[in-house]
């Protein structure tokens, strides 16, 4: 019968966790890892260490740490659309983003602030990135007749909506309903200076 190092019996059997189980394990402790030294600044040793792992089950899984980078983005992807949706821009949506980002800070930072500078990156972003101005720009079509204008305020909109959810983000989150309410001040300011000549 086996004993461990102080001698005693094991108190049962160690099981092991189902695949995709321990698959989201390492996404998440990748994720959070990312989150805190960027991608060129972690090394799989720091995500095995944050998983509480091996590099071999880490291998088991993702064949490099590109491939787990790219697998966290598409995981935060995917997140954020369950929670947003992929639409029409309501009055739910500022919140909902709130709610994203609060649920999944670390995935929402590496979606719109890091992954964005890392150029092996780049197409995911700005596949991300593209989607979300066709949206706002179909929705702000509808309030600003100038098609010009309606793609400057496009860009402007989607910058603060996503760095106002950062900015609340690392202010420590304060009260969501007032930084929706905030953030969609700020947005109808723009569509506000969009629709009319100054």
């Amino acid at each position: 019968m086996a004993h461990d190092e102080s001698g005693t019996e094991p108190a049962g059997p160690v099981r092991r966790m189902a695949r995709a189980q321990r698959r989201e394990q390492i996404l998440a402790a990748a994720t959070r890892a990312f989150a805190s030294s960027g991608y060129s600044g972690t090394s799989l040793d720091d995500i095995a260490g944050e998983a509480a792992i091996s590099r071999v089950i880490l291998y088991r899984h993702f064949d490099s740490k590109a491939a787990m980078y790219r697998a966290v983005l598409d995981r935060a992807c995917v997140r954020l659309t369950e929670r947003v949706g992929d639409d029409d821009f309501t009055a739910q949506s500022i919140p909902a983003l709130l709610h994203a980002a609060s649920a999944d800070p670390d995935g929402f930072r590496l979606l719109f602030r890091y992954a964005a500078r890392e150029p092996e990156f780049r197409d995911l972003t700005d596949g991300l990135t593209a989607a979300s101005a066709e949206i706002a720009y179909r929705n702000l079509t509808r309030l600003i007749a100038d098609e010009a204008w309606a793609r400057w305020a496009t860009q402007v909109v989607l910058n603060v909506a996503t760095e106002g959810v950062i900015a609340w983000l690392d202010a420590g989150r304060p009260d969501p309903e007032q930084a929706a309410r905030r953030i969609g001040a700020a947005i109808d300011g723009v569509i506000d200076a969009a629709r009319r000549a100054l």
